[in-house]
């Protein structure tokens, strides 16, 4: 380096006193890098390649290279869109069109939809069809998103609240460890017309958890709904080493219809409010805002401003707040429902874990924490809220649904999946067919791991065609390649668009997913004289039968 400084001492053109100087006073100054970097680039046109100095100026910008590169790999952050809804449907079907609900026009796609309904019909023959079938909310949901490539990942119903959560396609590899639990506080805790859902994920490695709640109603039960929530909060646990709660996850989202409602102030006044959109003139009666004030648990969780009318409550297939009487045990008339926003969607980010002073106190605690420090800041993970609102468009319901849409910003903790997976050679229900994968990294495998073959739009994991399980039918491997076989017989004669899923019980989610390849339509079915129509009922008919199964 110092004949290298020596030779930019001495170089006729592109250094000055004058740059020297500015260089001297301002080391830090980006534009006298810049200026720096011109000289050295003046410097190596001077220089002989032969000259062992010109190998040493190559050899430090290489290294300074290397340098910046990490640099940049490790401030590399990615952001991914995320689309929430809460929607109390009052035991309603789903609407034919849900576009507005889920902004399908727009020209931003989520990478993420999560959707949280409560008061889903659960009348006694509904609820237990769809114990076997999908119920008619998920259906229309994963019926419009399938098209456009998006998968159910994981879902949980109790009795009449719902939670699912979809990802594009390309991230199903990166989301792991899906768990999820419920939680019932309706009638002293054994009914679940009231309580919470959760869906908790690792995604790209960072743990986030979705809690969808419905608390007990009525103007007066505000501490109730509040003591109901962190009863949820305190007894939900997962089977995860980092984060066995709900509040031990990177972010939370805790949403739904939360009941809270604008108390002191008289409906004259609020519909008056609601009417000039002055809604910030609401916000200090608002009983969750209140409540925030002084519970230390609310507090860690913020909220986007309410800069939309109230949520509640409605005159069906209309939008007009309640308008009816009500008649009460004695015959009198019975005060209309003041409109509330019921329907709330708030977040959660990990609070930073506070340092230790003292050297030699350690404890489970502290270990956790600085381990917890130390991740957030290696990864860290930030959020912005983008849209927070109401959809008026729908009245199926005496609730509006809300939408929040956020930007995760994350560094991902890993980009490679666990298993690589192909099919090997063509593929027809005419001859066995073989699967080939590769363990690209570590993973706890099972003698329940299984790869299913999905047709290209599939709609969530269940929705295979056939699967084969990995230990029981291995047919070869090596250190780098295991084959596994498929019968002929599970293949569909008609053919398609398919790909192959290799799914870990472990992990409790997909693995690793195939490039998208073709199945031809079977040669001999068509020899045999069955008709296209014909195969294609066949084809449906064994898929219906192994969903079943």
């Amino acid at each position: 380096m110092d004949e290298i400084s020596r030779l930019l001492g001495h170089t006729g053109h592109g250094r000055s006193d004058s740059l020297l100087s500015d260089a001297t006073q301002s080391k830090g100054s980006k534009l006298v890098l810049r200026h720096r970097l011109n000289q050295l680039l003046t410097c190596v046109d001077d220089l002989d390649p032969k000259d062992e100095l010109h190998e040493k100026v190559v050899k430090t910008l290489d290294n300074a290279l290397l340098v910046c590169g990490k640099r940049a790999n490790k401030l590399k952050k990615d952001r991914f869109r995320l689309h929430m809804v809460t929607w109390n449907v009052a035991t309603a079907d789903p609407p034919d069109d849900v576009t507005s609900l889920l902004h399908l026009n727009s020209p931003k796609s989520p990478d993420l939809y999560v959707i949280g309904l409560q008061e889903v019909y659960s009348g006694p023959l509904r609820f237990m069809s769809d114990v076997v079938f999908d119920d008619p909310w998920s259906h229309r949901l994963m019926s419009t998103l399938a098209p456009r490539n998006y998968i159910k990942v994981s879902s949980i119903r109790m009795q009449g609240l719902l939670l699912l959560f979809f990802s594009k396609l390309q991230h199903l590899p990166f989301i792991r460890d899906i768990q999820a639990t419920y939680t019932r506080t309706g009638i002293f805790g054994y009914w679940g017309n009231k309580g919470g859902v959760s869906i908790r994920l690792s995604f790209y490695g960072h743990t986030l958890c979705f809690l969808n709640c419905h608390l007990a109603a009525h103007m007066k039960y505000a501490t109730e709904r509040v003591d109901e929530f962190e009863h949820i909060m305190n007894t939900q646990t997962f089977e995860c080493k980092t984060a066995p709660r709900v509040v031990d996850h990177s972010l939370v989202f805790w949403f739904g219809d939360l009941n809270f409602r604008i108390q002191d102030h008289g409906m004259h006044f609020v519909r008056s409010c609601i009417s000039n959109q002055t809604y910030n003139l609401l916000w200090s009666k608002d009983q969750l805002i209140m409540m925030k004030n002084k519970e230390e648990m609310l507090q860690e969780f913020e909220e986007g401003h309410l800069d939309f009318q109230p949520t509640y409550k409605f005159d069906l297939n209309s939008d007009t707040y309640d308008s009816r009487l009500y008649r009460t045990w004695f015959g009198f008339n019975g005060k209309k429902r003041k409109p509330a926003w019921t329907d709330r969607i708030l977040w959660r980010l990990r609070p930073k874990a506070p340092t230790t002073t003292d050297e030699h106190v350690e404890t489970t605690e502290t270990v956790k924490g600085a381990r917890e420090l130390e991740e957030d800041e290696e990864y860290p993970l930030k959020i912005r809220q983008d849209l927070y609102t109401s959809d008026m468009e729908y009245s199926v319901s005496d609730h509006k649904p809300v939408v929040g849409v956020f930007t995760l910003e994350l560094r991902k903790m890993y980009e490679t999946p666990l298993v690589h997976l192909q099919a090997e050679g063509d593929w027809s229900a005419d001859i066995d067919a073989m699967v080939l994968y590769s363990p690209l990294q570590p993973f706890p495998s099972s003698t329940w791991d299984w790869i299913g073959l999905y047709k290209v739009g599939f709609n969530s994991l269940t929705d295979y065609i056939t699967y084969t399980w990995v230990k029981d039918d291995e047919v070869a491997f090596s250190e780098e390649v295991i084959q596994v076989y498929v019968s002929k017989e599970e293949i569909p004669v008609q053919g398609g668009e398919c790909m192959l899923c290799y799914y870990s019980s472990t992990l409790r989610c997909i693995i690793g997913i195939s490039e998208p390849f073709k199945v031809h339509e079977s040669k001999v079915a068509i020899e045999e004289g069955l008709l296209p129509e014909k195969i294609n009922g066949l084809d449906e008919t064994v898929a219906r039968k192994e969903r079943r199964d």
